[in-house]
């Protein structure tokens, strides 16, 4: 699966398992990935593409503004808990 800017994604492995993060831009190895509070967008959590699972159906309309990240991820989760 394609990775891009703006999917929601949930980190498979590491001490941040089963967080739900939006991914900020990727390359050909690595994802960098903010969720708004922990991880502003302007140091976003480095993590290897293998250990990042998209959410396809959710997308978040801008990656570069934390409050919109926020918001997005807050909403995700109150939806499927």
């Amino acid at each position: 699966m394609d990775l891009e800017a703006g999917m929601l994604a949930r980190a498979k492995a590491g001490h941040d398992k089963d967080c739900i993060y939006v991914i900020i831009s990727v390359n050909d190895e690595y994802v960098y990935l903010a969720d708004g509070k922990l991880r502003p967008v302007c140091r976003p959590k480095r993590k290897n593409r293998k250990h990042v699972q998209p959410i396809v159906y959710a997308h978040c309309d801008s990656v570069t503004d934390d409050a919109v990240i926020r918001k997005t991820v807050k909403e995700f989760l109150k939806e499927n808990n």
